[in-house]
């Protein structure tokens, strides 16, 4: 069977762990590999060729380093295809939105390109009497990734693109469930002309993170996925010092106001909710139905979701693949059961779904919820599913009070004609992320990432100017080159003279 291994300094290797674990293929429910788990003594090694690599990468000009971005965004656009069927194959998504993961990450080194311009700081001329000040930002040294699974490629592309540019060196422990894309990365950074050490991968689980979290040369950390793991990776990572971003869960709305073109919304809705599965952390998990237009929406959801093509990567046609595990695809189904115990309506009951020559797949249909109420644990938890859940609410302010009421603030979005309605929901509403008449609103790479409340943990958003600012620090320097007779001892504070 296939080993996918760490990469250190330039080279695969299997490192001194002795743990391996299945890697899946989720469409066949079967294991395509197995995957080398690192141990104490692989996590130091990877750290230590991190640092030694570093100095001389940050040394070097920051147009040299966009040049290798450059060529990077060349290669990923070359082999985008090859990296879409790796993670069609170990995550289960169908190719067209493992293509479209890819595009998302490539935007992000696009904007890596222009680090030279990103980077500059700040000039004052005469703050004094012959005194200047001006601020540079450098590189923090060696920073890390931990990613999740549900996108192999796009998540670490929105880390390392702009922590290379910046001048660090980058250690990326991707999830153990699909780990390939992250060594097609790999290889692809070192073709574009990435000196060996400076981008690595540690393979690994619960005992690599920690080790990351508590190595002394570790700088900072960037995480994505659950919020119980990343208010883990805050704590642990904050309490030795460490820079942090943690970037949790979900529970993602969208309102559908009386005069929202319906069709549309339900375009939304679809492709929102069931699209990989559910198992995005901006998929839409709940419907807030406004005033009377609930049984319209509930009726061509049905309809639309009844009608929802599940299949392997390898069925063109599919709309939908499989769940990543079989432990996920049971735990998805006991949200299905608990719904039904609380009293929810299923209207389109998904567990019974067989894909033919696959039925040993972790597949489960399209389920729709209706009349689901904030106390369910449909309403309150991540699912991350493909489970959507209808919420009736009278009016707007009961919608914009449901969704603050929330644990989450990662994203929501409001479908309506009104522009008046709009904007008064993007002003009030307590949420990171949000979009208007558009249903997953995922910031471009030249703005950032991330959620408000239970969403995230940590001072700096992902990607965009809030990702260079939190891969390097901030120094300012005032400087003085005096002529003539010395002043003397000053013993006050300096001012301005």
């Amino acid at each position: 069977m296939e080993q996918i291994s760490h990469f250190i300094g330039g080279l695969r290797t299997s490192g001194h762990g002795q743990r391996r674990a299945p890697v899946f293929n989720p469409a066949l429910g079967e294991p395509c590999a197995e995957v080398v788990l690192a141990d104490g003594s692989d996590i130091q090694a990877v750290v230590q060729a991190a640092k030694a690599a570093q100095p001389a990468w940050g040394d070097t000009p920051p147009l040299r380093r966009a040049r290798v971005m450059f060529r990077f965004k060349e290669l990923l656009e070359q082999h985008q295809h090859e990296l879409a069927a790796i993670i069609s194959r170990e995550h289960g998504k169908v190719p067209g939105d493992a293509l479209g993961e890819v595009t998302r990450g490539l935007e992000v080194v696009e904007f890596a390109c222009g680090i030279p311009h990103l980077i500059k700081g700040e000039f004052s001329e005469q703050v004094g009497g012959g005194v200047d000040s001006y601020s540079m930002r450098q590189p923090l040294g060696v920073v890390a990734g931990i990613t999740p699974f549900n996108f192999p490629a796009m998540v670490p592309l929105w880390m390392l693109p702009v922590a290379l540019a910046c001048g660090n060196a980058f250690v990326l422990k991707p999830s153990e469930r699909d780990p390939s894309a992250s060594l097609m990365l790999a290889e692809l950074l070192q073709k574009a002309g990435l000196p060996d050490g400076v981008f690595n991968v540690l393979q690994g689980d619960r005992e690599a993170v920690d080790g990351l979290l508590e190595h002394p040369d570790v700088a900072a950390v960037s995480f994505v996925g659950s919020t119980p793991v990343a208010r883990h990776i805050y704590a642990t990572g904050t309490a030795q010092g460490k820079r942090v971003q943690a970037l949790g869960g979900a529970k993602n709305h969208l309102v559908v106001m009386p005069d929202a073109d319906l069709d549309q919304a339900v375009d939304a809705l679809m492709g929102a909710a069931y699209g990989s599965a559910g198992e995005r952390c901006m998929a839409i998990s709940v419907a807030v139905a406004v005033g009377d237009v609930a049984d319209a929406l509930v009726e061509r959801l049905a309809a639309r979701t009844r009608a929802l093509r599940v299949g392997p990567g390898t069925d063109p046609a599919a709309e939908m693949g499989p769940l990543v595990t079989r432990a996920h695809l049971d735990k998805v189904r006991g949200y299905v059961d608990a719904g039904v115990a609380e009293g929810a309506k299923l209207v389109v009951d998904g567990r019974a779904l067989q894909v033919p020559a696959h039925e040993a797949g972790f597949f489960l249909g399209g389920c729709l919820f209706d009349h689901v109420t904030p106390d369910m644990s449909l309403w309150r938890e991540e699912i991350f599913g493909p489970v959507l859940a209808v919420v009736r609410v009278p009016d707007f302010d009961a919608a914009v009070k449901l969704i603050d009421s929330h644990a989450y603030g990662n994203g929501v979005a409001l479908f309506t004609r009104d522009g008046d309605c709009a904007r008064e929901f993007v002003r009030r509403v307590q949420i990171g992320m949000v979009g208007v008449n558009v249903p997953i609103p995922v910031p471009m790479a030249f703005h950032s990432f991330g959620g408000w409340k239970q969403s995230m943990f940590g001072d700096h958003a992902m990607h965009g100017m809030e990702g260079v600012r939190f891969y390097t620090r901030l120094k300012t320097v005032t400087s003085r080159w005096p002529t003539g007779i010395r002043a003397g001892a000053e013993f006050v504070m300096p001012t301005l003279k």
